[in-house]
């Protein structure tokens, strides 16, 4: 393995829950409601949504790895003339696919992990990739396999630090739980760098979300519901967080 990807590999490997947290989680840390990722009916234009309307020129098809609700492909609508949702929740594969008949775009779904399941994807025009790469411990075969799926070029939105990073300072005050040095965008980049991949990188600042309700946060935390209240007084102590984001793209 190349420094770049051990490197990523390592920082990735260190955020994951230690096993006796997890074991003691009254619920799964990881439930999402899936109506929280419809894409919103008028999209930012962000340098994401620039770069990959750049690269379809006019029109053409769109692959969406990790799409959630589609906020990445339908980000695209007036461009696309047919879009294929990745996802390993069906649930989110539900809203995506009522988010392109809604828009009248012709879609398909395709249930799985990437890049395993990349070969039933097949191809498009342009492949994006938002949010995902902080999911991903080994990176080099993921984006090799976005690469090989795209006929014009890739477009990959990540935020500059694990996006779970702004809860370290609560693993420590529950759990007494020093988190490690999350991976960055320029560890990301420098993975590709060393696959041969030169990408345009666009770094940016998104809007701010609202704070996250406590009782979500209490179940990320691996904690049971009456400490509610004391997560609650811990979030509200957090400063507010930065949202540093970056958007990078390759051509074929």
């Amino acid at each position: 393995m190349i420094d770049a990807a051990r490197r990523w590999h390592e920082l990735q490997s260190g955020r994951g829950i230690p096993q006796e947290i997890l074991a003691g989680a009254p619920a799964s840390p990881w439930v999402h409601d899936p109506r929280d990722f419809a894409a919103p009916d008028e999209p930012a234009d962000t340098p994401s949504r620039v770069s990959a309307l750049g690269l379809l020129g006019g029109s053409g098809t769109v692959l969406d790895v990790g799409c959630g609700g589609g906020a990445a492909a339908f980000a695209l609508v007036g461009a696309l003339t047919a879009v294929t949702g990745v996802d390993h929740q069906p649930d989110m594969l539900e809203v995506f696919a009522e988010g392109a008949r809604r828009r009248g775009i012709p879609y398909t779904t395709v249930e799985g992990r990437w890049p395993e399941i990349a070969a039933k994807a097949g191809h498009a025009d342009v492949v994006v990739s938002h949010h995902v790469l902080h999911n991903v411990v080994d990176l080099p075969p993921f984006v090799a396999a976005l690469t090989a799926a795209a006929r014009s070029g890739v477009v990959v939105e990540m935020f500059d630090e694990h996006p779970m990073a702004w809860l370290d300072p609560l693993w420590l005050r529950f759990h007494g739980l020093r988190r490690p040095e999350p991976a960055r965008t320029v560890d990301a980049v420098a993975v590709l760098t060393d696959m041969g991949i030169a990408p345009d990188v666009a770094r940016w600042e998104r809007e701010s979300p609202p704070r996250q309700d406590a009782e979500w946060v209490t179940r990320r935390l691996c904690l049971p519901a009456e400490r509610v209240g004391d997560v609650g007084e811990a979030l509200a102590a957090l400063p507010e967080r930065p949202r540093h984001a970056a958007t990078l793209t390759w051509r074929v």
